[in-house]
């Protein structure tokens, strides 16, 4: 919505309505615990950050072979579904609204996570990058492709963490289909190099991308389903022959199953102005959704009332912001400095970066 519109106004996405317009963008902290469970800390995190809009937890992996990362948290077992609704009782009782990110990160992977077994990709192709593992850093092998009959259980693994995102009390979720994880191999040309109907032309290489938002859309409903992309992202060997024509083909038909809303990352490593004006594809895609537009990547308090302003987008994510500055809202309206992040604590378990950056007023 164009016109007087700001970060502070409010927005209505489909049966929701949202306090304000700056949400939470899905962070990866690997803070999970034993069997990939969310930890007591996680449940203070989120309701630090109750006051976004909405909440779009970090990435939570579908199945165990989904996982990528250590110490990060499932949505496939009883227990990781009961440790996630403590964190949904206390973001609703703060008065917060939280989806969760539902992820598979196909090649990005090792044996060591994976029970001893290869990761999957739709093409066995070499990836440049490391992985963390219980043993260490260690270097992405050679994927094994999916065989055609084995493609319907990604869409089972997605239909199932949808249905157990709704026993944990979720208020929606968001497929994970950007930074070079599974679907996005699937649908980009250079990581897909299949003959069967799951890869070569561009119908086909949308194909498992919609099936699965089509699944998890019959379990939610669109209004409560969003689907992230990132055109941009070139890490762990990815490319495709016409980002822009893949992408606009993807989001048109995205946007034919009834989806909620559309999440762009529109940036490389964080920083919107490392992708030229020529190539920015957030213009397209927003003529071409017809729903929500979700903005990321870089944006601040100027740059992302301004987005909302012009009628660029509806929301605006944001990622390290909120990292480091649990009421970003609050700042924000405030016009208040804002928090330092400790990079060196992202990715590290314990409280220390996590849930120790203060609030302008201590709570």
């Amino acid at each position: 919505m164009a016109g007087n519109q700001d970060l502070f106004s409010q927005y209505r996405m489909g049966d929701l309505t949202l306090p304000n317009r700056i949400v939470m963008a899905p962070l990866t902290r690997n803070r999970a615990g034993d069997a990939d469970v969310p930890a007591s800390l996680t449940v203070t995190y989120y309701v630090q950050r109750a006051s976004a809009g909405m909440i779009i937890s970090e990435g939570s992996q579908v199945s165990p072979q989904g996982v990528g990362y250590i110490h990060t948290p499932g949505i496939y077992s009883a227990a990781q579904v009961a440790g996630w609704k403590k964190v949904t009782d206390a973001v609703h009782r703060a008065g917060g609204r939280i989806f969760i990110q539902l992820w598979h990160v196909g090649r990005i992977s090792h044996p060591d996570l994976l029970g001893g077994d290869l990761p999957v990709a739709p093409s066995a192709l070499p990836v440049e990058g490391f992985v963390h593992t219980p043993g260490g850093k260690k270097p992405i092998p050679v994927p094994r492709a999916l065989e055609t009959d084995e493609v319907p259980d990604i869409v089972r693994q997605f239909r199932q963490a949808a249905e157990n995102a709704r026993t944990a009390g979720f208020d929606g979720v968001e497929i994970h289909g950007a930074n070079t994880y599974l679907l996005d191999q699937f649908l980009r040309s250079g990581s897909n190099k299949r003959t069967d109907k799951y890869g070569g032309s561009l119908e086909n290489r949308v194909r498992l991308p919609l099936e699965v938002t089509k699944a998890v859309i019959d379990v939610w409903g669109g209004d409560r389903v969003g689907y992230r992309i990132s055109p941009h992202n070139t890490a762990h060997s990815m490319s495709d022959s016409n980002p822009r024509e893949t992408f606009s083909y993807f989001t048109r038909e995205l946007d034919k199953t009834g989806l909620g809303y559309l999440h762009l990352i529109e940036s490389i490593g964080g920083r919107t102005e490392f992708v030229p004006p020529e190539a920015r594809l957030g213009p397209a895609l927003r003529r071409i959704f017809e729903r929500t537009f979700i903005l990321n990547g870089g944006y601040d308090l100027q740059s992302g009332n301004k987005a909302i302003a012009s009628g660029e987008a509806d929301l605006i994510a944001f990622g390290v912001p909120f990292l480091a500055n649990p009421d970003l809202p609050e700042r924000f309206r405030q016009n208040a400095p804002l928090n330092e992040p400790d990079a060196a604590t992202f990715y590290r378990g314990g409280a220390k970066g996590y849930t120790d950056y203060p609030a302008l007023v201590d709570r």
